[in-house]
């Protein structure tokens, strides 16, 4: 990276720091903004306020950063998702990439909104009009200063989808394992390549070994980037 392009990316960073208090003010204690640099995705938080996730400067990205870094420059705008956190609270959030004069995706603005009050009182007000339609079942989001804590959710996530053991595993289920955590971010993170390893017990070769194939894989797909 050129020095003029790390200070273009320091000045839009230093830019948006006074607009992340700007939007917390704006909508009070039930929502959140945090401003992310993902050069740094073990430290990707370098501005928040609010407390909805309980972020903090010098946080991690959670696994909807996680996503964007892995799609690159090729990543959109999310915008108006809800998820649940892991102690069941419902949020609304919008996620909107950085990008730099050349188009490359450097970090995010993220604005999360607490709507749980809102939807107990929604719930409610349906089950006093005798609406009883179940609610949609909410992905699960897990939001840290810890990426371990991150790499560890996404990846008891994906192995639930998958059964039996490793040792059960064929060698494509493997380098699916492998492929789908590869998508979501994972291996974008230093360090993650062994801390799979280790949760599934094998060397770190055979980890590489299987993300290798897994990547070739994918590249080969007709959707692959071959």
């Amino acid at each position: 990276m050129s020095s003029g392009t790390k200070a273009e990316r320091d000045a839009i960073l230093a830019a948006l720091t006074p607009v992340v208090e700007g939007i917390a003010a704006t909508f009070g204690p039930v929502c959140e903004v945090v401003l992310h640099d993902y050069r740094n995705p073990e430290k990707s938080v370098v501005a928040v306020a609010g407390s909805v996730t309980g972020r903090a400067v010098g946080g991690a990205m959670s696994e909807i950063g996680m996503r964007v870094l892995a799609r690159g420059d090729e990543a959109a705008d999310e915008l108006n998702y809800v998820t649940r956190t892991r102690d069941g609270g419902q949020v609304k959030s919008s996620t909107m990439v950085l990008r730099d004069s050349t188009g490359a995706v450097f970090g995010a603005l993220c604005v999360n909104v607490d709507v749980s009050a809102v939807t107990q009182v929604h719930d409610l007000l349906g089950a006093l009009a005798g609406l009883g339609a179940a609610p949609a079942e909410l992905p699960t989001t897990t939001f840290g200063n810890d990426i371990d804590s991150v790499v560890d959710a996404l990846f008891d996530a994906h192995r639930s989808r998958q059964r039996g053991s490793w040792a059960e595993l064929g060698r494509e289920e493997r380098v699916e394992l492998f492929g789908g955590l590869d998508t979501r971010g994972v291996f974008a993170v230093r360090g993650a390549v062994e801390q799979v390893a280790a949760r599934l017990g094998i060397s770190r070769a055979s980890a590489y070994n299987y993300l290798s194939r897994a990547r070739a894989a994918h590249d080969a797909s007709p959707g692959g980037t071959a």
